[in-house]
């Protein structure tokens, strides 16, 4: 997906780091939307034994989600770009794969949802190198970076309930 660049900003970096440093964040979106319906989907249509706790659990989750996805978003805006809005550009651009409605027994979710975010996480790190090395971004690879460690974070809250 390229991003459309629809503002001039001076901000320090020429407007083909912009692009490219907005297509990255573009891409890291998709993937963050496609995760967070998975995660709501779960926390709707969850069955077994520790319900009551991972309906709970999947909740703080998916509201974890949705703030990284609107600071995603301004950030993309903060460069000049235009940030995708609707599911067919998140869907185009995702690596994650959506899962339908349907009842999902606890143990199978957390395996999927942590599948995801070690995903995610290994995404994260090559943008991180991309905005460093490729754009010169330092301001959007530390924006990244905080979001490398909150996925590691849920990653590390899914493995233990499945330990």
């Amino acid at each position: 997906m390229s991003t459309i660049l629809k503002e001039t900003v001076k901000i320090g970096l020429s407007k083909d780091a912009r692009q490219k440093a907005a297509d990255v964040l573009a891409a890291i979106l998709a993937n963050q939307h496609v995760l967070y319906l998975k995660t709501r989907n779960f926390h709707w249509n969850l069955t077994g034994f520790r319900f009551r706790t991972l309906h709970a659990f999947f909740e703080e989750q998916y509201e974890a989600l949705a703030k990284a996805i609107d600071e995603t978003a301004e950030r993309l805006r903060s460069l000049g770009a235009v940030s995708p809005g609707s599911m067919a550009e998140m869907l185009k651009a995702a690596t994650l794969t959506e899962r339908p409605g349907a009842l999902v027994d606890g143990e199978e979710a957390l395996k999927a949802l942590h599948t995801d975010h070690e995903t995610v996480i290994r995404d994260l790190r090559e943008a991180i190198d991309v905005l460093q090395d490729q754009c010169n971004d330092v301001g959007t690879a530390d924006f990244v970076t905080d979001l490398l460690r909150a996925h590691e974070k849920l990653a590390w809250m899914l493995r233990s309930f499945m330990e």
